[in-house]
């Protein structure tokens, strides 16, 4: 996809991305000693968490705009451009970790193909990116979805096909809070490129206050897909 990223906007305005997927590092249970890639790491700051619980850990990103932000905040770590369609690593991870983007990566089985190819027999596959239904209210009005919302079964079914156990997968709401009056305007204008006609976005706030509009915050009707699964051929 064509996303030119603004590392500065997205760490200003969109800082729930990477804060709701604190919980996600939980899941993931980094051990010192462990490789980790960071499949799609934006600013790297799930990177640096990775990292801080004992984890050698490689960041990537096909964003040279976040990729150059998560080196210039954490230059200790590696970063790398890298696409997560073409990306095949010089080594074998223990675990591969990812936050908020396979549902920009299409088709989902060449994504898929990377992580495996990065994994070691026996590693293990912890994502979260969004899932069926996600943003549902927003598709309805703008009538354009450029990502890819799998259900359960769908992309366990992938994952099977290609070589994996899933040992468990949720598919869970996640309302999530904007920042401020111009939250829904601000979401539209990170996420959606090329940019939405200034008619659509205007159309979209009127018609989703009455419905996602609440004491003075926008709230998105997120689903998320949380998946861990392992490696086993």
């Amino acid at each position: 996809m064509g996303q030119n990223w603004d590392a500065q906007t997205y760490d200003a305005r969109h800082r729930y991305v990477f804060e709701f997927g604190a919980g996600l590092v939980d899941d993931l249970k980094p051990q010192p000693g462990e490789t980790v890639l960071d499949l799609g790491c934006g600013t790297g700051h799930l990177t640096k968490e990775i990292a801080r619980r004992g984890a050698a850990v490689v960041g990537i990103d096909r964003s040279e705009d976040m990729i150059a932000q998560a080196r210039g905040s954490y230059p200790e770590l590696e970063f790398q451009v890298a696409d997560a369609l073409t990306y095949r690593p010089d080594q074998e991870f223990d675990a591969v970790f990812s936050n908020a983007v396979l549902h920009w990566v299409q088709p989902p089985e060449r994504a898929i193909q990377t992580v495996h190819s990065a994994l070691k027999t026996g590693g293990r596959f912890v994502a979260e990116f969004g899932g069926k239904g996600n943003t549902a209210s927003i598709l309805a009005v703008v009538q354009r979805n450029p990502w890819y919302f799998p259900g359960i079964v769908e992309y366990g079914t992938l994952l099977e096909a290609s070589g994996f156990e899933v040992v468990r997968a949720m598919l869970f709401d996640r309302p999530t809070p904007l920042t401020g009056d111009s939250g829904l305007r601000d979401w539209l204008e990170m996420f959606y490129q090329p940019p939405l006609p200034e008619a659509v976005v205007a159309a979209a706030e009127a018609q989703l206050r009455p419905k996602l509009f609440r004491d003075g915050t926008w709230f998105l009707d997120y689903r998320r897909l949380r998946i861990y699964a392992v490696r086993v051929a």
